[in-house]
């Protein structure tokens, strides 16, 4: 599989040329509105997962097959915790060396208490970490980390990572019904947040496959309350993204896997996407794919998603079970 992919839209990252080093599902969060379904394994090792010569090769690929123009960002993330790959920084300094486009980083934010992290990270031109609770409580609730990874960990990192980095701190929220819109919750949230004191804070919604059945966006009212509470620096991001447009590539199948592995896509996007093809490749190439049982086919709030076969979620009549974790205590990765 290939390590660059897209561009694809991006509510906060307009097209993004996504970079991923990082096998799929290689993260140490278990979050319940993964779209990429539950974390069979909280890996929490820092280590070279891809070799780092085999990341930037497709990187370059990438960015030479794009007209001027046609990417506003190039964004590590993926399928996985990329903050878990020892070359991080090697790999972002490498990719600004070979494109004037700018640099993201998509995180959980769970290793910026380490120096080592806060350091590979200092060469991007945005840091987006994730933090959706105001409490230990909701954070255990809603993103069940490894036992090791404690809020006040995660906390801490992110306001020593916020006083020596100089680029843009964007912070998502993803508001889940129920667990994290409740006015005291959001009041919890809103204090964390000025004590980081990010650039901004984005607040998104689970619309695509959650990895727990019972996730579900809340209601207009609970979004835009939501947004007063978390104060000036906040704005949503949940209308629809732009339209998906890959570029034509020699292997159908294959340039949809690639996107498939990190990003869901509805049946919509998909059709759309593919729409300026020959419709009848089009069929063959995602009947060939359901045949051979390489994607995986949801309903999600009455919209059908493809993602990817190993993509586990615990919902549409499966049962899994995450294996367990190692006891509480256990050493952070050095």
């Amino acid at each position: 599989m290939l390590h660059a992919f897209g561009p694809v839209p991006s509510r906060r990252l307009g097209r993004s040329l996504g970079v991923d080093p990082i096998g799929l599902k290689t993260c140490n969060w278990n979050c319940v509105y993964c779209q990429l379904g539950r974390s069979t394994s909280l890996s929490h090792e820092r280590k070279e997962h891809v070799p780092i010569d085999d990341v930037l090769r497709d990187v370059e690929r990438a960015v030479h097959a794009c007209a001027p123009g046609d990417v506003d960002w190039v964004t590590f993330g993926g399928s996985g915790e990329p903050t878990l790959h020892t070359g991080l920084g090697r790999m972002i300094r490498a990719v600004k060396a070979m494109t004037e486009v700018p640099v993201a980083v998509l995180t959980n934010g769970s290793l910026l208490y380490l120096p080592e992290v806060q350091v590979d990270l200092m060469a991007a031109d945005a840091v987006l970490p994730t933090l959706d609770a105001g409490t230990e409580e909701l954070y255990q609730r809603i993103n069940r980390p490894r036992p090791e990874l404690i809020f006040d960990r995660l906390v801490s990192g992110l306001a020593a990572f916020r006083r020596v980095y100089g680029g843009k701190l964007w912070i998502e929220v993803m508001l889940v019904k129920g667990l994290n819109d409740g006015d005291a919750a959001l009041r919890d949230l809103a204090a964390v947040l000025e004590r980081i004191g990010p650039d901004e804070v984005h607040i998104t919604l689970p619309v695509r496959p959650p990895a727990e059945s019972w996730v579900s966006p809340p209601d207009d009212e609970r979004v835009a309350r939501a947004a007063a509470i978390l104060g000036p620096r906040a704005r949503v991001l949940a209308g629809p993204a732009a339209p998906l447009d890959l570029p034509v590539l020699a292997d159908l199948e294959e340039s949809v896997l690639e996107i498939l592995a990190r990003h869901p896509m509805s049946v919509e996007d998909v059709t759309e996407a593919f729409g300026r093809r020959n419709a009848e490749l089009v069929e063959k190439a995602f009947a060939r794919l359901r045949e051979t049982g390489r994607v995986l086919e949801v309903t999600r709030l009455g919209r059908t998603f493809w993602a990817p076969a190993g993509a586990r979620y615990a919902w549409e009549g499966a049962s899994f079970r995450t294996p367990p974790l190692e006891p509480r205590g256990g050493r952070p990765p050095r």
